[in-house]
């Protein structure tokens, strides 16, 4: 049985937590209507072409984790494009292989990375978008 402390510390948390404004990336499964919606209404864009096999993936999750947290990125829109089972967004976008990082700013492609995982150069790729 809860204690009413708990039950009243519980409702702070929430009432205090509802009231931050999100401070990381919104990160979304590729659709092709999204996409097109989100560069018509001028939006940040990151289109990250990943394949859950993929070590070269698997490094730059938690530094795009990190990046995307940022105060500057809570207007990016990050879309997840599964290498394996989306071809068609693959060959729309001209990826040659995972671990493929797109940025866009609105209908315009603002950069491009293949496999890196330095934390820097993603970080100056992401920027682009902003």
């Amino acid at each position: 049985m809860l204690s009413c402390r708990t039950v009243i510390a519980s409702a702070v948390i929430l009432v205090a937590t509802a009231a931050i404004p999100a401070l990381a990336a919104e990160t979304v499964p590729y659709t092709p209507a999204a996409f097109d919606a989100a560069q018509k209404a001028g939006k940040s864009i990151l289109v990250e072409i990943h394949a859950p096999w993929c070590p070269t993936c698997k490094a730059q999750a938690p530094i795009l984790a990190e990046i995307e947290r940022g105060a500057d990125y809570r207007n990016l829109l990050v879309v997840h494009v599964d290498f394996d089972s989306q071809k068609d967004a693959v060959q729309r976008f001209g990826a040659r292989m995972q671990s493929t990082l797109i940025t866009f700013k609105g209908g315009e492609e603002t950069g491009r990375s293949v496999g890196d995982t330095n934390r820097d150069s993603i970080a100056q790729l992401l920027a682009k978008a902003i």
